[in-house]
């Protein structure tokens, strides 16, 4: 694991690692609910468990298979697509983010799972900083743009701090899934 920021110096810097500069606070947006319809409580993991980028991957994979998001006969197919990927240049975008991606002809929809760690992953990210939170997706290669639409879109949401924030702090699968819907977080009195 590279010495970097924790989980809260992570969750607080905006844009350029500035955790003090002043800038609106985006809402998620509409890209956050397509990212949110996405996803189902059961493609959310809480808790991740491995420390580097690859076992990471490997993770999310087998928990796709799991849940029947992904169909056993494509797992070795997807993770050597990812790990090829990764091995070009790290998917960890800084802030904490990282997002795997991959193609494959034998998809007929995006597959897509998000993980958090609370440890930190060591994704080579460009910051140098652990990751804690993980979007991976896999794109059918018919839908190519799409891919580069989504990247974007995750990325510059992920940019705002208070997502993140929220992301750390949620609870439940539920909670997780309303930030990426851009729910306002309900007020507790």
């Amino acid at each position: 694991m590279p010495a970097g920021p924790g989980l809260k110096s992570v969750l607080h810097q905006g844009r350029g690692g500035d955790k003090h500069a002043a800038r609106p606070v985006p809402r998620a947006g509409a890209f956050s609910m397509k990212l949110a319809s996405l996803l189902s409580p059961d493609q959310v993991l809480l808790d991740m468990h491995a420390e580097e980028h690859i076992p990471a991957i490997v993770e999310l994979v087998d928990h796709l298979v799991e849940t029947g998001k992904l169909a056993t006969e494509l797992r070795e197919e997807v993770v050597e697509s990812l790990r090829e990927r990764e091995e070009q240049v790290s998917t960890g975008i800084g802030y904490g983010v990282a997002i795997p991606h991959a193609f494959s002809e034998n998809l007929e929809e995006v597959v897509t799972v998000f993980g958090r760690s609370k440890e930190g992953i060591d994704f080579e990210a460009l910051d140098n900083s652990p990751v804690h939170f993980v979007i991976l997706f896999v794109v059918p290669k018919r839908d190519y743009h799409l891919h580069l639409q989504t990247l974007a879109a995750i990325a510059k949401m992920f940019t705002n701090c208070e997502i993140r924030q929220r992301l750390a702090q949620a609870e439940c699968r539920t909670e997780i899934l309303n930030v990426l819907a851009g729910k306002a977080p309900k007020n507790v009195a």
